[in-house]
């Protein structure tokens, strides 16, 4: 089994945040105070409405299909977000997914403690990339694990899980897979790449889930839910679970809020899919907000290529107008690399550029 399971890293054990936050604390404590905080101007909340929305039943349809693949290819080079609406995702497998976990999240802690990360792993209830005991922390906890393929699946996370909640994950998982499959090929096509690239990377690939709970915070304005960051995958799917809001993004040296439209799913370009894309489309900056008031919960489910494919541009946007900007690596290195690191920004992408 533990060749089968691999660790591709590890984060240090730090304080239930839920716990922290049910203190009722005046104040809270230096570590979660982020004295760097970015100082930009307030979130531009006039932009609200220029975050894309693509429509996937118009990709479909012959009739507009041109049209809605241009808009989704200046979404990913404009925006690198984009909300998906009329996704066809099953809506009694999503509400089955919200329902299993905000009970999760609400269960005893000496419950939630079985699934809490293990020494030397990412994986599990707790918190990612803690490296040192001196870097700061967000005001949040996660539940992650690797979903697909099942083989990946650490023997003491989903399987141990309710068993309601293992057959939604089972579902969920599916059924997101299906679903970003089809819109990296839409990118591709839209990209001019040959669809058998984008398929040999990701279609065996690997699938995880983070599910997030970021609690009320007495002191919301000198914490972050998430600290501002790329996503390192290839493509990141977000399901809003409460109507709570709290991510948002860069945009023109502005933080835009995104307001999640009722069954939509926000979607936005990894740090992968940026280096595959030889730099076309990028991959944001964003952040999670925390408030006073209520908690937020949210799970974002990443596709990232296998662990045995090559990370690199694609051969078909590389030539001599178009030089590789990045170097290849193992996506196994890859990841391992990432997870050695604290949480910064688009750091890690840096690091492969040629």
């Amino acid at each position: 089994m533990e060749a089968k399971t691999k660790t591709l890293g590890s984060s240090l054990k730090v304080p239930i945040v839920q716990e922290l936050a049910k203190e009722k604390l005046s104040s809270i404590p230096s570590r979660y105070i982020r004295h760097d905080k970015d100082q930009l101007p307030p979130p531009d909340v006039s932009s609200k409405s220029e975050i894309p929305v693509i429509d996937m039943q118009k990709l479909f349809d012959p009739d507009s299909a041109e049209s809605e693949l241009l808009k989704l290819h200046d979404a990913c080079v404009q925006w690198g977000f984009f909300q998906l609406i009329n996704h066809g995702v099953d809506p009694s497998t999503i509400e089955m997914m919200k329902s299993e976990i905000q009970g999760f999240f609400n269960l005893p802690m000496d419950q939630k403690n079985e699934f809490r990360q293990r020494e030397g792993e990412v994986e599990g209830y707790g918190q990612a990339f803690v490296v040192s005991e001196e870097q700061k922390l967000d005001w949040a906890d996660i539940f992650f694990a690797h979903t697909l393929p099942i083989h990946l699946r650490k023997p003491d996370l989903i399987p141990n899980l309710p068993a309601s909640f293992r057959d939604a994950i089972d579902a969920y998982s599916g059924e997101l897979k299906k679903l970003a499959m089809k819109i990296l090929n839409f990118m591709a096509k839209a990209l001019g790449m040959k669809p058998e690239e984008m398929e040999a990377l990701f279609d065996e690939g690997m699938q995880s889930m983070r599910m997030n709970y970021y609690p009320p915070c007495p002191q919301p304005d000198l914490v972050t839910g998430l600290c501002p960051h790329s996503d390192a995958v290839g493509l990141t799917i977000l399901l809003q679970i409460n109507d709570m809001e709290g991510l948002q993004i860069k945009k023109d040296e502005f933080w835009v809020p995104v307001s999640p439209l009722p069954d939509a799913f926000v979607i936005n370009i990894g740090d992968i899919l940026e280096i595959i894309t030889n730099g076309v489309y990028r991959s944001i900056l964003h952040q999670a907000t925390v408030n006073a008031e209520k908690e937020r919960l949210s799970i974002a489910t990443f596709l990232s290529p296998k662990l045995e494919a090559e990370i690199g541009p694609s051969a078909s946007l590389v030539g001599p107008e178009t030089p590789a900007k990045f170097k290849k690596i193992l996506s196994e290195d890859y990841f391992k690399g990432l997870f050695s690191r604290e949480l910064d920004g688009k750091s890690y992408l840096d690091v492969m550029r040629i």
